[in-house]
């Protein structure tokens, strides 16, 4: 049967590189966006492609695309974060939305939802590399109303399959350190690289999990999504400046704000056992390919989900 795969947000990071992957195949394709921080320029025009300008938040306009479209698969990429101040905007995309889409998809009969979920969920945790039975204890806008959206997918009945997200790097990546430090690197700015660790997954690896899911039936249920090993923020700094060839100044490690968490590394080894699954990019060539890409498309945009920023 032809996939019908109806993606929110589908003009960010994830979503554009969700659609190179699949529009190519015998599949349709709708997307609805706000472009807030997505960019309708990155989607093609193709005829098994329509594009909606509006929002999640907008419960009859989700209501009737999901009647009229009928998708076999609902792909939650739809998030605010860009403004950490706005609780309102994080509390109707990320909470209402994911209301909407569960609300919409049972009365269409549509069975499977995809949610991507961010590590922030689980707060400060306890330790790491944090595994899937960890408690979420987000303490952030951005990540309170995410884990309350998922927490209403996870119950609501559906076959939903919330993945929980390392910080995944590939083509029109505009959130995080490595944009950041190659636009300012490269303008001569200096830099300062904050005292935490993070995971890096290469895009083609989650979508290699991605694929695996759309093309199989799996058990309901929050999954991460990781290679499952750390690296500091300052050896992403050394991996630009190594790739830019420069001599950059000494960079100061300066602790991480109060609206942050020192290391988020998430446990996959749930996730590679249920799918038979494993990351294969280290981090080291996940950075030089996404370094590379920027090389040939440059950096447009840049977000963080942090209230404040001392570059």
């Amino acid at each position: 049967m032809k996939q019908k795969i109806f993606i929110t947000g589908g003009a960010g990071c994830l979503g554009t590189s969700i659609i190179d992957k699949y529009i190519i195949t015998n599949c349709e394709i709708l997307v609805l966006d706000n472009f807030a921080t997505g960019k309708r320029e990155n989607l093609p025009a193709l005829s098994n492609l329509k594009v909606v300008e509006g929002s999640v938040v907008n419960a009859d306009l989700v209501n009737q695309l999901v009647k009229e479209f009928l998708p076999t698969i609902v792909i939650n990429s739809a998030a605010a974060y860009k403004d950490p101040s706005n609780w309102i905007e994080d509390a109707e995309t990320n909470i209402i939305g994911s209301i909407n889409i569960a609300k919409a998809c049972l009365e269409h009969g549509v069975q499977k939802i995809i949610n991507f979920q961010t590590a922030l969920n689980y707060g400060r945790p306890d330790v790491t590399p944090i595994p899937i039975t960890a408690p979420s204890k987000p303490f952030t806008s951005y990540g309170i109303s995410k884990t309350a959206g998922e927490h209403y997918l996870l119950n609501s009945g559906l076959n939903v399959v919330s993945l929980r997200l390392a910080n995944i790097c590939g083509p029109r990546l505009a959130i995080g350190p490595i944009p950041t430090f190659y636009t300012r690197l490269k303008d001569g700015k200096n830099c300062f690289c904050s005292d935490s660790l993070r995971d890096f997954l290469d895009m083609e690896d989650f979508l290699d999990l991605l694929d695996t899911i759309l093309h199989n039936n799996f058990p309901a249920g929050a999954y991460n999504v990781s290679t499952g090993i750390g690296s500091s923020i300052k050896e992403v700094f050394d991996e630009v400046v190594a790739h830019l060839n420069i001599n950059a100044p000494e960079v100061p490690i300066v602790p991480v704000g109060t609206d942050d968490v020192r290391e988020v590394v998430l446990d996959a080894s749930y996730t590679e056992k249920i799918f038979s699954w494993k990351a294969k990019y280290n981090f080291k060539q996940t950075i030089k390919r996404q370094l590379e890409w920027y090389d040939k498309f440059g950096v447009t945009d840049i977000y963080s989900h942090l209230a404040s920023s001392k570059q």
